[in-house]
């Protein structure tokens, strides 16, 4: 009797443990969303949000790192080279996701393979915005470019980010614009030569130009989506203004490293689409212009990816350009 009183009591003090280890994710730890940019910048602003939310879905905390640098590759090979497990996961963009698989020399990833795609939160549709002496129409834009080839100036935050690419994109679009391309290290100091007329045009996001614009200090011209803002429904579509099936945007996804088990997939799905029909999180994305995404599964995000790709491959070719 007492062999077994002390068997039972053996097996009660292992008992939690045992529970412990069959725990159902994600309730072991925290969840680490990395952001492959530096803090404040419009993919950080929606992670954060996006954590937050999500930490109170998932009743497990959802922490935001920061692995900046190499335009999104260091933190995209983080999650790439992390346990796949579900508590290590990306918030992958259009850098990430969409241009350096074709832009890079030697890639560092394989953006479809070594990835497991998750869930979508939203696009921020990109603006073509200019300084106010250009003229006042997309019409009036385009032509003025055309009858003065090599003339004028564009600015970007880089050699190879979605700024460039976008107008790379749009010259294409526009009837192959001749413009020169000027990079520089970020947005903030290419915005910062747009104001005075240094350089005549950009694109960029709209919460970062929208107060520019309703100052005068620039005129947005169109926005790179389908629909208009709720923010600005007097600013044109892109389309709307004359360049068809014109659309540009960053985006924001949530993928693991290949291999996440489907169960940790299902439960990030089933996470995220609870965030995206939250009223905040919705009221949240629209303040600043970007668009929520909530009929989010795993299959359309993985497809929304390759598609992706393939959009921005020809004009990564096109233009030249190879990130070292």
């Amino acid at each position: 009797m007492k062999r077994r009183t002390l068997i039972a009591g053996a097996v009660a003090l292992a008992a939690p443990s045992v529970a412990r280890s069959q725990s159902k994710y994600p309730s072991e730890r925290p969840i680490k969303l990395v952001v492959a940019f530096s803090a404040g910048g419009p993919t950080d602003i929606i992670g954060r949000k996006a954590a937050e939310k999500l930490t109170a879905i998932l009743g497990q905390t959802v922490v935001i790192e920061n692995k900046a640098g190499a335009a999104g590759q260091i933190g995209a090979v983080d999650v790439k080279n992390a346990k796949p497990d579900g508590y290590t996961l990306l918030f992958a963009t259009s850098s990430t996701h969409a241009i350096l698989p074709t832009a890079v020399v030697k890639p560092q990833y394989d953006a479809i393979k070594d990835f497991t795609p998750m869930s979508s939160v939203c696009l921020n549709p990109l603006i073509l915005v200019t300084h106010p002496s250009m003229p006042d129409s997309m019409k009036g834009f385009i032509d003025l470019m055309k009858n003065n080839p090599g003339k004028y100036s564009y600015a970007s935050s880089g050699t190879g980010s979605i700024l460039h690419l976008t107008s790379e994109y749009f010259k294409r679009e526009a009837g192959g614009l001749d413009v020169v391309h000027v990079p520089y290290r970020g947005s903030g100091p290419a915005i910062q030569d747009l104001l005075p007329g240094t350089v005549q045009w950009m694109f960029e996001t709209f919460s970062t130009m929208l107060q520019n614009q309703k100052a005068g200090k620039v005129r947005i011209l169109g926005y790179a989506h389908s629909k208009r803002a709720p923010i600005a429904p007097d600013i044109p579509t892109i389309i709307e203004a004359g360049v068809p099936n014109f659309e540009a945007y960053t985006f924001n996804l949530i993928i693991g490293p290949a291999g996440t088990p489907p169960e940790v997939v299902e439960t990030i799905d089933q996470a995220t689409r609870k965030l995206m029909a939250d009223k905040e999180m919705i009221k949240f994305l629209e303040d600043i212009a970007a668009v929520p995404t909530p009929e989010t599964t795993p299959q359309r995000t993985a497809k929304f990816i390759s598609d992706e790709i393939a959009k921005w491959a020809p004009v990564v070719k096109a233009s030249g350009i190879k990130i070292e």
